[in-house]
């Protein structure tokens, strides 16, 4: 009894604090035809101080959409454009001498912003992208002897092509877990893409939009979606998809075993039980349903499961793994 009234309450407290997604959502479709699935999870990344890694081919919207979304929140956006060339120093900042008053003063490098725009992650070598990443974890940066705390909310945005890998530097696997979600951006429909010509075919600028959600609301959001009702039995079934990355033979599918080198870390079940939870924020509920874990699984798990050669093969991915072991675990 007393576990309904408390989600009754926080099912009260959810339709109210979530108004403004309908408004933010309402606004980014204003530039971005479709693509509901990849504006859906730059939220869900918003929402619990999440890093999101897009990766699509070009001409998707992938940059438009993170800056889309960034103009209609009322914060500091940046964009860093990675190429082979770049230095660490571009990124964080450097200390630049001033000869009038004989000392150094910090100059803070783009990564001082609300929302950073990291595009083609992939194009710069692997100390730069750790730069970045450090910054992800600890949201602060060292520069000289001082070390600057980023401001709140801090969001790191990344794109990267999935072909043209030559010249690139990919991501390690250890530094791609940073990512709460790695999502996989696909073509529009036939539809969304004739909408998308008309609009660009047009003279005038139709795009013109403003911040309609403050970067308050924001934080204010990210406390309540961690009050979401999550039951015993939905926290069980999020362990019992993790163990079943790392020992699928347990789950019944012994035939898995040859294809996953390595499954996902307690991190994983982490970003599942809080995605979960934000998804359940966005439908404007105050509870987790199974649903809510199934729907953000792939983009939670796929960068946290290892292939073996065989896996590779045999053209196995990690999405058909996910679908599988979602089929085989039992749903509470």
């Amino acid at each position: 009894m007393q576990h309904s009234i408390d989600i009754e309450a926080i099912n009260q407290q959810i339709y109210i604090e979530s108004a403004f997604v309908e408004t933010l959502q309402q606004e980014t479709a204003k530039v971005i035809v479709g693509q509901n699935h990849m504006i859906e999870r730059l939220l869900l990344g918003l929402l619990t101080k999440g890093h999101v890694l897009l990766e699509g081919l070009p001409g998707l919207a992938k940059t438009l959409a993170i800056k889309t979304l960034a103009t209609a929140i009322e914060a500091k956006f940046s964009r860093i454009q990675f190429t082979p060339d770049l230095l660490p120093s571009d990124i964080i900042g450097t200390l630049i001498y001033n000869p009038a008053e004989s000392d150094f003063t910090v100059r803070k490098g783009p990564v001082f912003a609300n929302f950073v725009l990291a595009d083609e992650i992939n194009r710069a070598p692997a100390k730069v992208q750790s730069a970045l990443l450090e910054a992800m974890q600890e949201k602060q940066v060292t520069i000289g002897d001082h070390s600057y705390t980023l401001d709140e909310p801090f969001l790191v945005l990344a794109t990267q092509n999935p072909i043209e890998q030559e010249g690139t530097y990919p991501l390690p696997e250890a530094q791609v877990d940073r990512f709460m979600l790695k999502v996989k951006i696909d073509y529009p429909t036939k539809e969304e893409e004739r909408e998308i010509i008309r609009r660009n075919l047009q003279e005038e600028d139709f795009a013109q939009i403003g911040p309609v959600v403050k970067a308050d609301q924001i934080l204010k959001a990210r406390k309540t979606v961690r009050k979401i009702y999550m039951d015993d039995k939905i926290e069980q079934y999020i362990l019992d998809i993790v163990f079943a990355t790392r020992y699928p033979a347990k789950a019944g599918l012994a035939d898995f075993e040859a294809l996953i080198e390595y499954g996902g870390s307690p991190r994983a079940s982490i970003n599942l039980a809080l995605a979960a939870k934000a998804y359940a924020f966005l439908q404007r509920r105050g509870f987790v349903i199974p649903e809510d874990v199934r729907a953000v699984c792939q983009d939670i798990l796929r960068h946290r499961i290892g292939l073996t050669y065989e896996a590779e093969a045999e053209n196995v991915s990690s999405e058909d793994i996910i679908k599988q072991i979602l089929n085989a675990v039992e749903v509470p």
